[in-house]
């Protein structure tokens, strides 16, 4: 675990695997140290933002090694399952660039076990690692203006759903209905790391 500052007010914590991430993410999380603003973990990287008036960053560094890592408690939970109508408008594309029929993408696609590696891009939107790497096709040469909200798409080994309306370049393969980003709801957003999901095939799957 190796940790460096970043900036006046934040620690970069190198863990060097997802796992960890996620462990430490859970850890810090749990221990609610004092002056600790925000952990926003990645995929071998948590940011540790804290209030530089609260928080002594150079002590925080010394005991961060030290903080017990829980199990993957995410891990035992049942997943998320996102039901999926397949008629995405990149479908058959993807379909030739893994050498499958439209039913195999579905099916490989619906049988790979998700879990959410870290968030970003846009409030609620989840980079899902366990991608059949079969369909590890790369991102479009020329990006969407606008991708609906609800979309479920594949880019390179990751999975993701649009949480809402926005640019994108990720193939599509279909669309649900769940709601990933509610700022009614504690917390906002349905997918949290360390989360596992499944995309179920939905009627009207083409």
């Amino acid at each position: 675990m190796r940790i460096r500052r970043a900036g006046d007010a934040a620690l970069l914590v190198e863990t060097g695997d997802l796992a960890t991430s996620h462990r430490l993410n859970a850890a810090l999380r749990d221990a609610a140290l004092p002056g600790i603003v925000d952990v926003v973990p990645g995929e071998h990287t948590v940011l540790v933002t804290a209030d530089p008036a609260a928080c002594d960053l150079d002590r925080l560094a010394a005991r961060l090694p030290a903080l017990p890592l829980p199990e993957a408690a995410a891990a035992e939970a049942a997943p998320v399952e996102v039901p999926t109508v397949y008629d995405g408008a990149d479908l058959d594309e993807v379909a030739e660039l893994a050498g499958l029929s439209r039913e195999e993408v579905v099916a490989r696609h619906a049988a790979s076990s998700f879990t959410v590696a870290y968030l970003g891009f846009s409030p609620g939107f989840g980079y899902l690692t366990g991608l059949d790497p079969v369909l590890h096709v790369p991102r479009r040469d020329s990006p969407r203006t606008a991708v609906p909200t609800g979309s479920v798409a594949i880019a390179g080994p990751y999975g993701a759903v649009y949480p809402s309306r926005s640019p994108g370049g990720w193939r599509l393969l279909g669309r649900t209905d769940l709601t990933l980003w509610d700022v009614t709801r504690d917390p906002p957003s349905l997918l949290q790391p360390g989360t596992r999901v499944r995309f179920t095939v939905r009627e009207g799957t083409r």
